[in-house]
């Protein structure tokens, strides 16, 4: 492995490791930064003859109640052994005298990550279309998990989930902001007034993509993992379904392309992907629009969390210099939408 990347301390690990970690001895480690995710960072870890998996927080700019790490190992150690597809949990560190943040350690799943157009459209279209439906039908998994028999019923609140993630990602935005953007609060302004009725909670990824699944290397039909935990609760499992129509049709790796039908020959259209979802699922999914725009919303203020922490010299890895000119882009593809919707108050 090349030299080691900022935000892990070999020498500390490696104690930390023989003490804590299946398997692991007093060899020494070496540590590789793993692609994608803009928000926690991902390591490789190894000692030459086993390999893990590091997350922990970003090096900077960490708002209130974004980036705990220990939600994200508990949540992954109650769907062990679920439907759910999620790599196994191995170790929990709350101290930071070991690597300046908590963390967590899990096991590294051999699979395959498709982020970009050029990934995707090196399947075949059947292939695509068994990778639609193994996306849509793992979120229906997630959200049918029975949380009280998962041992999660402290992970959440979610009486008046959507009123608070209307405020609270308001809140994020004031921290985070490097200037006014009127779309943002005009966005929340509609989202406010359009509050809809959420059906029974669920436990929600918060963050549920093509680019968070791992797909199986001899088969892009079957989900192998589940990654990406770092935003999840309980409450309306519509969220996951408008975040990831959002993400639907657009290269995964810039969002400040327009969205299309789909992502390309063989996948399903975003008609598609709602049918099979509400199918699944037996959700109303009238409300659709709203639950969009809100995905939009919280979308636009994580990047300008990530762009403050850029222009604070904090980010890892690259691809963050475009990343403040998507915010004010994204919140105002949100507010046309919500001008084209059926429900009136997202009109405006």
């Amino acid at each position: 492995m090349s030299e080691t990347p900022p935000g892990v301390d070999l020498d500390r690990l490696r104690p930390w490791f023989a003490a804590n970690v299946e398997d692991a001895g007093d060899a020494p480690l070496q540590a590789s930064l793993i692609s994608g995710g803009r928000s926690n960072l991902t390591y490789a870890v190894g000692d030459g003859t086993h390999e893990w998996v590091l997350r922990r927080p970003p090096l900077g700019h960490v708002l209130p109640t974004a980036h705990d790490m220990k939600r994200e190992y508990t949540v992954l150690s109650a769907l062990a052994g679920s439907a759910v597809p999620v790599p196994r949990t191995l170790a929990f560190c709350a101290d930071e005298a070991v690597n300046d943040a908590p963390f967590y350690v899990m096991e590294r799943v051999d699979g395959a990550i498709l982020r970009t157009p050029q990934e995707m459209a090196q399947l075949s279209d059947d292939d695509a279309r068994r990778c639609s439906e193994a996306l849509v039908d793992v979120l229906v998994a997630i959200h049918a998990v029975d949380y009280h028999a998962a041992g999660l019923d402290d992970f959440g609140h979610p009486d008046g989930y959507l009123e608070r993630q209307v405020r609270r990602w308001g809140e994020q935005w004031e921290r985070s902001k490097a200037s006014d953007v009127p779309a943002i609060e005009e966005l929340a302004r509609r989202l406010r007034a359009a509050l809809p009725a959420s059906p029974a909670p669920t436990i929600v990824h918060g963050d549920y993509r093509l680019d968070n699944t791992m797909l199986a290397p001899d088969d892009p039909g079957r989900i192998v993992a589940v990654l990406d935990w770092e935003m999840a609760t309980l409450g309306d499992p519509l969220s996951d379904v408008g975040l990831f129509l959002v993400y639907w049709g657009r290269d995964q790796t810039d969002l400040g392309g327009d969205p299309t039908d789909g992502p390309g020959a063989g996948f399903l259209s975003r008609d598609g992907i709602v049918q099979r979802y509400a199918d699944g699922s037996g959700l109303d999914v009238s409300q659709l629009d709203f639950y969009e725009m809100l995905a939009s919303y919280k979308l636009a203020i994580i990047l300008e969390g990530i762009h403050a922490r850029y222009r604070m010299g904090k980010t890892v890895g690259e691809g963050f210099s475009h990343i403040g000119t998507m915010v004010e882009s994204i919140a105002g593809a949100a507010l046309e939408r919500g001008s084209r919707s059926a429900i009136p108050a997202l009109r405006g």
